[in-house]
């Protein structure tokens, strides 16, 4: 098996492409991680506090996500990438293993993070889209030598995440699916859609009633996540993959309320979007000639810094520069002005053979660049205007020049591979393609095995453990599979993907909500689910899991529901300026229907349920006290309880 990898990488490791959707994919990672990040922030007190504003956690936790969110805003910047990359994964597996995120606010995404950040280390994703590159050229370049950054990277850098993230992701997913009744019955995207906290305020009911186009769209789900891992790697297969994928995750961001999966699967494939859409994007963009022409001193080395930062932003190609030494006197409009005048500004040219100097120079250029144009605009004002040119004169008129000879010549050295991290390791261990192609083969399989056993540990393993559980041979087999699991879901976020599975939508015929009675006796429903039973506006994602999956399952629990309650409470009751000590709030519950089978309007009908009030929860001085006359009854007497998406038993 190590042999035809390493053929196949050493084949491809010098096919060079250019990186531009890399960085894309980059940028588009770091946006979806950073939004995550100011969820979290704004959740924190629900999150991470044992019971909201009441019993807090460190504030060091909150310290730790304001370093992180600017850990991710330097990565979508590129900005030393590769070192805020290690940051980010680090973040990433310490919050995720030790607090609450690990069991009670998962649901899937987390793995899907953790997978990626750990690749966004070695992969050069700064080679397209970055400060990075900018920051490369100002360091090694000088008056008269311009030093250029690699803007290519290798096809397997495109090839090999699509392959893990997504191909591996969608052969487990697709696998567990078809040990699901309602995945087999075509019903696996309509089944979710029609549970009220699963569902989006978008009303899909025109889609959700007609019968055979969910059966369609289930039965391509399956077929789509078996044949993704096999035909990507082949180019006619390409688009349509990318066109189905990117339909199937718009459907769930537009149906559902798990927004940040959607979005996060949806970015990988930025990776798979042919090589010639970017070029004629940017063909489209760019304009057809220069707007622009802008005169500068080469021999000013503050001048040529911003040439370089110039071009480096200007994606329109709408300014050109040109040397005043070298091409001046070739335009009959600068004929008048006298040589050293020239060199005390920048000029510029436009179009229309009008001349400007100075920081008018620099509103044109803001201008011309399109995107900057409302800056340009905040310039021209009066009063921000005269502000700014005095600024510019003061810059202008102690600039230095260089008159370059052999002393100012700047060696140019690949100086990127330098300044990564791991930079040693990579000089002695992979520092030629054959052994990069060995490293990269090598690693692969120890995926492929971490991925084999979480298939079949939740696969077989799990399934069969529970009709075998006196065998001690296969509880021995099951303990040391799980170990592995939770080692490769800590650190790789290899996991199982077993999501939205009968194990959790049998006989989950109950949901829970929560609201305040105050003491005249009227009841205010908490801004968390309303009275149709959907979680309202930010409690998406995690926080959706928590309730949807931990708190309320088909197998209800006194002490999981009173935990729960309590925060959601707390939280909420302080954010609503309640006085917990003397709150009462109610539960209530309502029966829905998770039928394996297709029914017409079935998502109304849900919401529509009426609801019972089940008991209440009391605050006061010595804490919250849950009083319950009933559970909500669903499939006690199943074995199996899923407690949550993709397995969660095997990952406490």
């Amino acid at each position: 098996m190590h042999l035809p990898l390493f053929n196949f990488i050493l084949s491809r490791l010098n096919r060079m492409v250019p990186a531009t959707g890399l960085g894309l994919f980059r940028i588009g990672f770091g946006l979806v991680a950073l939004q995550e990040i100011i969820f979290l922030f704004y959740f924190r007190h629900l999150i991470f506090d044992p019971v909201p504003y009441l019993d807090r956690a460190s504030p060091v936790l909150h310290v730790f996500l304001l370093i992180w969110m600017v850990m991710l805003a330097c990565l979508v910047l590129g900005y030393q990438t590769r070192r805020v990359a290690v940051a980010n994964y680090v973040f990433w597996v310490v919050f995720v293993v030790f607090t609450p995120m690990w069991q009670d606010f998962d649901g899937g995404f987390d793995q899907l993070m953790t997978a990626s950040s750990f690749l966004l280390i070695f992969l050069p994703s700064e080679r397209a889209l970055s400060l990075d590159n900018l920051r490369l050229t100002w360091r090694y370049s000088a008056p008269g030598q311009r030093f250029d950054p690699p803007r290519e990277v290798s096809v397997l850098a495109y090839t090999l995440p699509l392959a893990l993230t997504l191909g591996l992701l969608y052969f487990d997913s697709g696998l567990h699916k078809l040990s699901s009744e309602f995945w087999r019955n075509g019903m696996g995207a309509w089944l979710p859609a029609t549970h009220p906290y699963y569902l989006s305020p978008l009303d899909m009911s025109p889609l959700l009633n007609l019968k055979w186009v969910e059966q369609g769209i289930g039965y391509a789900i399956i077929a789509f996540q078996l044949v993704f891992l096999f035909l990507f790697w082949f180019r006619p297969f390409r688009v349509p993959l990318l066109l189905m994928g990117a339909s199937f995750h718009a459907g769930i961001i537009l149906s559902l309320n798990v927004y940040p999966f959607g979005f996060a699967m949806l970015v990988h494939y930025l990776l798979l979007v042919p090589f010639a859409w970017w070029r004629r994007i940017g063909n489209r963009i760019r304009a057809h000639q220069p707007l622009l022409t802008v005169f500068y001193d080469q021999d000013c080395p503050l001048c040529n810094r911003t040439v370089i930062f110039v071009e480096h932003f200007d994606i329109r190609r709408a300014i050109v520069f040109k040397g005043l030494q070298t091409h001046a006197r070739e335009y009959r409009a600068l004929d008048a002005i006298p040589e050293t005048t020239l060199l005390t500004d920048l000029y510029s040219l436009d179009t229309r053979g009008r001349i400007t100097y100075g920081l008018d120079t620099y509103i044109q250029i803001l201008l011309g660049m399109g995107y900057t144009a409302p800056l340009g605009w905040i310039m021209k004002t009066p009063g921000v205007h005269h502000l700014a040119r005095a600024v510019y004169r003061k810059i202008a008129d102690s600039r230095e020049r260089l008159v370059c000879g052999e002393n100012c010549e700047v060696p140019l050295i690949p100086a990127w591979v330098d300044e990564q991290p791991f930079a040693g390791f990579y000089a002695r261990y992979a520092s030629n393609d054959h052994q990069i192609a060995q490293r990269i083969a090598k690693a692969l399989i120890v995926v492929l095995v971490l991925q084999f056993n979480s298939t079949v540990h939740y696969g077989l393993l799990y399934r069969w453990a529970g009709t075998r559980a006196a065998d001690p041979a296969l509880a021995l087999l099951d303990q040391a599979s799980d170990s592995l699991i939770n080692l490769s879901h800590t650190f790789f976020g290899i996991s199982p993907h077993a999501l939205y599975l009968h194990d959790h939508f049998d006989y989950y015929n109950e949901i829970v909500a929560l609201s305040y009675r105050a003491p005249s006796g009227q009841e205010t429903w908490l801004p968390f689910i309303n009275s149709e039973g959907r979680l309202l506006a930010p409690n998406w994602g995690r926080i959706q899991s928590m309730w949807a999956n931990v708190a309320i399952t088909s197998r209800m629990s006194r002490d999981r529901l009173e935990k729960f309650a309590k925060k959601v409470t707390a939280f909420y009751g302080i954010e609503m300026g309640l006085d917990l000590a003397e709150s009462e709030f109610v539960i209530k519950a309502k029966h829905v229907e998770v039928p394996t089978q297709w029914e017409y309007d079935l998502r109304h009908r849900n919401l529509a349920g009426p609801w019972r009030d089940i008991g209440t929860l009391h605050w006061g001085p010595e804490g919250a006290r849950l009083n319950v006359r009933e559970l909500p009854a669903g499939g006690g007497h199943r074995q199996q309880d899923q407690d949550a998406l993709g397995g969660r038993k095997l990952l406490r």
